[in-house]
């Protein structure tokens, strides 16, 4: 899940020390802008990240973990929402980016994968880790949405301060991300590795043992540390992006703060948010244009830093993100792709973090970029976007978030440069009359009392159905569990697929597929019908 805790200044280091904290668990067009997120792979042009063609990409994203706990898999598999039908719902709410955090375990050969729920997956019954990685991949690709591999932890056992450990080598960190790298060379729905989550200091100065920036030992500079495995990434796979987080404590080490020497008390700040010394010692990549600054940012629901007390908040924020990693964006460095950032809005100056935080984020596609923790509802301290039924949508952060939100394929909610969500095209969605149609229905799976089907659509008319709308009817005491593909309803014995907003369109002779899971004796959809006309 999350990570670790925070580190600002001598009393917060003080507290984390002695509590052991390691909590569990990241448009509108303007010239040159890309819809959703661009084409082909992509790189960096100064603060901004541009695809093939050089237009500004902005990725708008969410982190799906479970792959670096001991499920080895996206959590959330358990529940009754298949897996496509949550990511469905992640693209038709705009977020653009997948971030997938796995842990090194997930990797070796023999991994399994548990805490899926057999009935609503069947396609992932007896797939290995990778696999149903492959799988995830696949299908985002073919909502537009881009993904980013996170290397979240060496073992499932939890998070490492040091990119490597005594059962986790730093040969064995780089041959991983190079195997990666290999799998996913020439898929440019894979677009980078963020190299390693949540750097961060352990041990008390002087004797300090953790992650440090530009202190230039190469067992902890984390600085030099990325450079070695982004470069061997780039050796195999020189389109990726190199996404770098920061550390916590540029030095590696606590302060003590029993010695009454302030001069001591190291300024510090989240694991992996702390990029203060980045302009100063910058990250060396063999390969130009393809790094990419990656902070990670809490609220109080995390760890209460001294900063959420101040007299002066929230108006103290901006200048706070601007030492840590806004000045590399503002001064045109490098771009910022918040890797991590989430709340559970529990307490109301988290509330009021998340918008400010958000509007210092920019409007519109020359924004940072960001992927948000989490989707899972079940990240302890930040809780997520999915409700706990992991269908359902946490819509008072979804409200926050979603004028910033740039839709995969350029469909969907949009931030415009006025940071306002939009309704779609201008002028609303035009209906095209209905056509003719074919319609084939396929069983994927039963069960005692349910099963799962697959209902394949396709226009065989001349034009285009815009939007498109598939209803059938199912006898009575047959009832929807759960779709994907659309948004799926039932009134009485009628079922309605309306088209997803990222995807209103059925081109003539195109095909769509719906899914679905359903309750009771297993029935063919009848009377199918797309738009009104029969099929």
């Amino acid at each position: 899940m999350i990570r670790g805790t925070a580190l600002g200044g001598a009393l917060t280091a003080l507290a984390t020390a002695a509590a052991g904290v390691f909590l569990a668990a990241a448009v509108s067009t303007t010239p040159a802008s890309a819809a959703g997120t661009g084409t082909g792979y992509l790189h960096t042009n100064g603060n901004q990240i541009v695809d093939s063609t050089g237009a500004t990409v902005r990725l708008t994203g969410i982190n799906w973990f479970g792959m670096e706990t001991d499920n080895k898999t996206f959590h959330g598999l358990w529940s009754s929402n298949p897996w496509r039908g949550q990511l469905d719902t992640m693209a038709r709410l705009g977020y653009n980016t997948l971030r997938v955090p796995y842990s090194n375990d997930a990797l070796k050969p023999g991994a399994t994968a548990t805490g899926i729920n057999d009935f609503v997956n069947p396609d992932l019954i007896g797939l290995s880790p990778l696999q149903i990685l492959d799988k995830v991949i696949d299908y985002a690709g073919s909502k537009g949405m881009r993904i980013i591999l996170d290397r979240h932890r060496p073992t499932s056992a939890g998070q490492s301060p040091l990119w490597y450990t005594s059962t986790v080598s730093e040969a064995t960190w780089i041959n991983d991300w190079k195997m990666l790298a290999q799998r996913y060379a020439g898929n440019p729905t894979v677009i980078g590795a963020d190299l390693h989550n949540e750097p961060h200091a352990e041990g008390t100065n002087p004797a300090a043992t953790g992650a440090c920036w530009g202190c230039g030992d190469t067992t902890r500079d984390w600085r030099l540390a990325a450079e070695r495995a982004g470069n061997a990434i780039l050796g195999v796979q020189p389109n990726w992006l190199i996404f770098v987080e920061g550390v916590s404590c540029p030095s590696g080490g606590l302060s003590n703060v029993w010695d009454n020497d302030p001069s001591n008390d190291e300024d510090c700040g989240w694991w992996g948010g702390n990029l203060s010394k980045a302009g100063q010692f910058p990250v060396r990549l063999s390969v130009a244009n393809r790094l990419v600054y990656s902070p990670h940012e809490y609220a109080t629901s995390v760890y209460r830093q001294t900063w959420f007390d101040a007299p002066d908040y929230p108006a103290n924020m901006p200048a706070i993100w601007d030492k840590y990693f806004g000045y590399l964006y503002k001064q045109n460095i490098a771009p910022i792709m918040m890797g991590e950032f989430g709340s559970t809005l529990a307490d109301p100056k988290d509330k009021v973090w998340l918008e400010k935080l958000m509007a210092y984020t920019g409007t519109g596609v020359t924004g940072m970029s960001f992927t948000y923790w989490s989707w899972n509802p079940n990240s302890g301290d930040t809780g997520g976007i999915a409700l706990d039924d992991w269908t359902n949508i946490n819509t008072t952060k979804q409200a926050i978030l979603q004028p910033y939100l740039i839709a995969p394929n350029g469909g969907g909610p949009t931030g415009g440069p006025t940071g306002g969500p939009t309704g779609g095209p201008t002028g609303g969605p035009t209906s095209t009359p209905p056509g003719a149609c074919t319609a084939t229905y396929r069983q994927v799976n039963a069960w005692q009392g349910g099963f799962q089907g697959e209902l394949t659509v396709k226009n065989t008319g001349t034009a285009a159905v815009n939007p498109w709308t598939v209803t059938w009817s199912w006898p009575s005491g047959v009832t929807l569990g759960s779709g994907w593909n659309a948004t799926v309803t039932q009134s009485g014995t009628t079922v309605t697929a309306a088209a997803p907003s990222h995807a209103p369109s059925l081109a003539a002779g195109a095909s769509v597929t719906v899914g679905f899971t359903a309750n009771g004796t297993a029935s063919a959809p009848a009377t199918v019908k797309l738009n009104g006309a029969s099929c």
